[in-house]
């Protein structure tokens, strides 16, 4: 029998983005200050849905989950990013690397399936707004919520299973800021054309069956928005998506861009800035677009400041 050249990687070294170390603290001081307003950004959106019960309807009830799961996105790379940019010796150990690969897929997985539901949110209170409340009832937001949550982690079970069952040899180089699949599996010394193309059905189903619905939702959102007689319900209308289709340009558009062709796809570099744009830039501007593109949130915004402000008063008198 020959004898077996693959070996246990019981660690992983993680190249980064630079390895000059000026460069490497000027981008801690920046990712840092980002992450510290995405955790920020992001809880204050749920607290403020949780205090006002203006807000206690379907489609913050799915911004909360959409909120949650873009702070857990970053959290699942950036503070090992911050943590590498100080470090000499950039490592993470096995088990670290495939839960953090778990975890960011699953994530990752989960917003682009309930951005999916958003929009249906979205065609049923635009396209059928008398019945609204009636098939948008709390049950079946909590189904479609789980559904989302569920789906995201079981495909992001099976990639890191693929993942992690090719045999590693000695290399033990990722070339990324993070344990990202695509990267980790370049360090098979084996052919990986078959996990590839698992890696690439299992993102078209899970990416673009909810790009498609999300499309079909707003073909026909814009349908009816242009059979609205007056000028101010056509605005009116328009702006009650307008927070929606700008998140979804921004999360559907980075990542079909990197997973859907594995090998036609970025080069290198470019993997590692679209990873960054997702992992930080993404989840840090959610909540701003949702605070000043939409009347509700600033609203509510106003009062909660007013009531803050009132209480400060009587506790200084």
């Amino acid at each position: 029998m020959e004898p077996d050249n693959h070996t246990w990687v019981s660690e992983f070294i993680l190249l980064g983005l630079s390895s000059d170390w000026d460069t490497q603290v000027s981008l801690f001081a920046l990712f840092l200050g980002m992450y510290l307003v995405t955790v920020l950004g992001n809880f204050l959106i749920i607290l403020l849905i949780r205090l006002d019960i203006q807000l206690h309807t379907p489609m913050y009830f799915f911004l909360t989950n959409l909120s949650l799961v873009d702070v857990s996105y970053a959290t699942s790379i950036v503070p090992q990013l911050l943590v590498h940019f100080l470090a000499d010796h950039k490592v993470i150990s096995f088990v670290s690397c495939a839960a953090q690969l778990f975890f960011s897929l699953a994530l990752g997985g989960i917003e682009f399936v309930l951005l999916a539901v958003m929009a249906y949110d979205r065609y049923v209170a635009v396209c059928d707004p008398l019945r609204y409340s009636v098939i948008m009832h709390g049950g079946l937001c909590v189904r479609l919520a789980i559904t989302s949550w569920v789906s995201g982690s079981i495909n992001s079970l099976m990639h890191t299973a693929i993942t992690f069952h090719l045999p590693l040899c000695t290399n033990k180089y990722v070339d990324h800021i993070s344990c990202e699949i695509l990267a980790v599996v370049r360090l098979a010394c084996v052919d990986t054309s078959s996990s590839e193309v698992a890696i690439m059905v299992s993102s078209i189903i899970l990416l673009m069956t909810p790009f498609c619905l999300v499309l079909l939702s707003y073909i026909r959102i814009i349908s009816t928005i242009l059979k609205i007689q007056s000028t101010e319900g056509r605005k009116k209308a328009f702006h009650t998506c307008a927070s929606h289709l700008t998140v979804v340009a921004l999360c559907y558009g980075m990542a079909i861009f990197t997973y859907i062709q594995p090998h036609s796809g970025p080069s290198v570099l470019q993997e590692k800035l679209i990873s960054l744009f997702y992992a930080i830039f993404t989840p840090m501007l959610n909540p701003m677009i949702y605070s000043l593109r939409n009347k509700e949130v600033k609203g509510a915004w106003k009062k909660l400041l007013g009531k803050f402000s009132v209480l400060t008063s009587k506790l200084a008198t």
